[in-house]
């Protein structure tokens, strides 16, 4: 599974995955999730970098911080409304 829940924090882990498939299971792991959710969104795939920022200003999530280490890009997420 490439998502799991403990209380209101989620892991997505999409490495190895390319563009769009980052974005649209962060999407769907965070669906269900109630506002004030926490996503981690692991990525190989550079193409998430601008996929996730666009992917926040267009829904109601707001892009915490993001980096890179070693080819992995971590992106944390929370969902607002």
């Amino acid at each position: 599974m490439d998502a799991t829940v403990a209380g209101k924090k989620l892991e997505v882990d999409t490495r190895g995955l390319l563009c769009p498939l980052p974005v649209l299971r962060l999407a769907r792991a965070l669906r269900a999730a109630p506002a004030g959710s926490l996503a981690r969104l692991l990525a190989t795939d550079p193409a998430a970098v601008e996929d996730v920022a666009t992917f926040c200003r267009e829904r109601s999530c707001r892009l915490l911080e993001s980096g890179e280490s070693e080819g992995v890009y971590t992106f944390l997420v929370v969902k607002e409304a």
